[in-house]
């Protein structure tokens, strides 16, 4: 195999995390907190607010709700800020307090039933062909009725979408699989299981294809270990690529059996169970970190907010959440007394959008602030979707909802990381993203990168507001945010049509800025 060969294989085995910087770049610990004059990265400031505004000052818990995959409520750095149900009694079975959930002391799962969780779920696009394969089984072009003609020609649309994706994700697990096997059996022969830089130099590859392997290997782990780079890239791009064949773009694979609940049924409320860990609590946990880690134990990370109780709500299995989940997830956490609620998740596609608008609605109506990730496929939301939106189906838009873009802590053409969403009209605020350093399950502590560790920053620094000024409503806290901005005056590379382009920054959201925590509580302090 020649070295262009292997080049390209590498290539596409790392496609499912290209969009990231350097693999072998680190940011310093708590950057996202951090000033840009003091610190020299583009962070929000937080700790300077905290010395230079709120010593001293008194402040009241607010509860956050992460709508996630589930968080690890056990970690060091957050058991302690844990939101806890004081009206049920752990695990007797019953439902104490009465309202649908039994032995719901940490929050709720909603994408699990009495046998256990779902973990791998296909996408919304799946469902939908799915469903509509089903409905349009005998249709063709020539025989379909006028009433569903829309509907047919949706749902063949989607099924080219789905084919094509699944074809992409075969070869890209082809790619994948070939450089993980060249890769676990080189270093088999070099005879380490974490081998360095300098281990893998001095092996003496046997023909031109272990050369080319070796090479590219040495080159894209830069200044990191090697395990790391095998778990984050090699195997996480195998993961990536199988995970979409058997599971996420397989129409035959279904899982919710498990919930026992009518998946088709949107008014259903009171199914699920009480395990908001799950059987995978790496995004979450690290998102309640972002938010709320322990501020006074010295351990690990400091979280944004340092009076917050986190209620955690699992709605988004590794595939796409259901519009029902995401419904009763929000009504959950509302019912319960959020008052900032974080959404990281997202998708193309809405099996019911209305239910979820519903929800919506109701959370403004009670006073909370909705934060959500932009998404992470460098497209423009005022003209492609991201779902769930603040936009209603009849137009109008809720008015305590931040949508939120990831940016990195360089000030320079990179700020805007490169794979985050973006959009004039649509995209509210920037926050890091990059390189975010926060909680992992079973006591860890890792880097991620994404819209959704943009958005538990501002979910924090709204938190944070509300607790030291809780006479703000959620629009004025989301006003505050959006007019505190650290302001962006010079152009980014944004990547469109496979090329770079040079924009300005202030084109790419409507605040046009990074948000502040030092600017937003001086701003608030002004508010009566």
């Amino acid at each position: 195999m020649n070295k262009n060969q292997i080049k390209k294989l590498v290539a596409l085995a790392l496609l499912a995390t290209a969009p990231f910087m350097s693999f072998a770049q680190k940011e310093k610990a708590n950057w996202q907190n951090l000033d840009l004059k003091t610190d020299s990265v583009f962070g929000i400031s937080t700790e300077k607010a905290y010395t230079e505004l709120l010593k001293g000052k008194k402040s009241t818990p607010v509860i956050v709700g992460v709508l996630d995959g589930g968080v690890d409520y056990l970690h060091e750095d957050l058991k302690r800020v844990m939101w806890v149900n004081k009206k049920e009694i752990a695990n007797n079975g019953k439902d104490d307090d009465k309202n649908g959930f039994i032995d719901d002391i940490h929050g709720w799962n909603f994408v699990g039933g009495k046998e256990g969780s779902v973990n791998y779920e296909t996408l919304e696009l799946t469902r939908l062909v799915r469903r509509d394969g089903k409905r349009f089984a005998n249709t063709t072009a020539q025989n379909v009725a006028e009433k569903d003609r829309a509907a047919f020609e949706a749902y063949l649309k989607n099924k080219e979408t789905l084919e094509r994706d699944l074809e992409t994700a075969k070869s890209g697990l082809e790619g994948a699989t070939r450089v993980k096997n060249l890769i676990d059996d080189l270093v088999k022969k070099v005879g380490k299981d974490n081998p360095t830089v300098e281990e893998l130099r001095a092996y003496t590859p046997s023909g031109q294809t272990e050369t080319n392997i070796r090479n590219n290997v040495i080159r894209n782990m830069g200044k990191g270990d090697f395990k790391t780079f095998y778990e984050e890239r090699i195997k996480g791009a195998y993961d990536y690529y199988y995970n979409q064949v058997n599971y996420n773009l397989n129409l035959n694979y279904d899982p919710r059996g498990i919930v026992g609940d009518n998946p088709d049924n949107s008014n259903e409320k009171n199914y699920g169970n009480n395990d908001v860990k799950g059987p995978d609590a790496s995004h979450g946990t690290h998102v309640a970190g972002i938010i709320a880690a322990d501020r006074t134990n010295n351990l690990g990370i400091k979280g944004v907010a340092d009076n917050v109780w986190i209620l955690a709500v699992r709605n988004v299995p590794n595939g796409d959440e259901r519009d029902k989940d995401v419904a009763n997830a929000i009504r959950y956490a509302v019912d319960n007394g959020a008052k900032v609620l974080n959404m990281s998740f997202g998708k193309a596609y809405s099996w019911d959008k209305k239910v979820v608008d519903d929800a919506v609605k109701y959370a403004v109506s009670k006073d909370v602030l909705l934060v959500h990730a932009a998404g992470n496929d460098n497209k423009d939301l005022d003209v492609e979707n991201n779902f769930p939106t603040n936009k209603y189906l009849d137009g109008s838009v809720a008015s305590s909802w931040i949508t939120v873009g990831a940016s990195t802590p360089t000030d320079n053409q990179n700020l805007k990381a490169g794979f985050s969403n973006y959009g004039k009209t649509t995209v509210d605020v920037f926050a890091p993203g990059y390189n975010v350093y926060s909680t992992y399950p079973e006591q860890q502590y890792k880097d991620e990168n994404g819209t959704s560790m943009a958005s538990p920053v501002v979910a924090g620094l709204a938190a944070l507001i509300r607790s030291y000024y809780p006479k703000l409503t959620a629009v004025q806290v989301k006003e505050i945010i959006m007019k505190s901005v650290e302001k962006v005056n010079h152009n980014v590379t944004v990547i469109k049509d496979g090329r770079a382009e040079s924009v300005p920054f202030a084109d790419l959201s409507v605040s046009g800025g990074i948000v502040n925590t030092y600017n937003a509580l001086k701003l608030a302090a002004t508010y009566k």
